[in-house]
């Protein structure tokens, strides 16, 4: 599904070079759940933009489905991020003025969808992640649990094939987390491609895969009996 070959990112802070990607090979196949684990600064959020297609490396090649990632040029970035990837963040990224319905509705107003459509497809996804009864609550009117169940939802309105999901449990109780880590891990399941990114050993423990970073390379790369 995903081919990395000899990814760099290099970031020019005034007359510096500031390398936090260097020669990362990685490949991804359709259906894995895996975890990207790593100390602050070993480039684990700049691989997950990088794979989101929400940055561009400074060099090496990407492929996604086969498609050179790499030679787009925005628009077609733009729209290979609206048609194939849902992205789920610790923060939720929730529009507070709107319903949760309105905001799984969003991806979908991007792509064009009438409004009667965008609900018919909305409304199913929502109940996928337990939300049916709380589909018109806005973001404060519900737990951080909620707001992450809405957010997963949004990012899977588009029937993505890959979901990327970057500390989804980090602002969460334990309890809150556990139940996250139990949709993404049925998602997974049900043949949705999963990458998180994650400091807790527990999210890690029931992932399929485990990448290790440090210092902008990958160190470690196994699989979880």
């Amino acid at each position: 599904m995903i081919e990395l070959h000899d990814i760099t990112k290099t970031y020019h802070m005034g007359d510096v070079d500031i390398e936090v990607l260097s020669g990362v090979s990685l490949s991804i196949g359709q259906g894995q759940l895996i975890a990207i684990m790593g100390p602050s600064g070993s480039g684990k959020s700049t691989l997950m933009n990088i794979l989101g297609c929400l940055d561009r490396p400074t060099s090496g090649r990407y492929s996604f489905e086969t498609r050179e990632i790499s030679a787009l040029d925005d628009d077609e970035l733009a729209h290979v991020r609206n048609a194939k990837i849902g992205f789920v963040f610790q923060s939720f990224n929730l529009l507070p003025r709107y319903s949760a319905l309105k905001n799984v509705e969003m991806p979908l107003i991007y792509s064009g969808i009438p409004a009667r459509k965008r609900t018919e497809r909305a409304v199913p996804v929502l109940r996928q992640v337990g939300l049916a009864d709380r589909m018109h609550h806005k973001p404060t009117e519900l737990s951080g649990g909620q707001q992450q169940r809405v957010a997963i939802a949004r990012a899977l309105v588009n029937d993505p094939p890959l979901l990327l999901a970057d500390e989804p449990t980090g602002n969460l109780d334990s309890r809150s987390g556990a139940e996250i880590l139990n949709i993404l891990t049925d998602l997974n399941k049900r043949g949705v491609t999963i990458v998180i990114v994650t400091h807790d050993q527990n999210v890690a423990a029931r992932c399929g895969r485990v990448i290790m970073l440090k210092d902008g390379k990958i160190v470690d790369d196994r699989g979880n009996a």
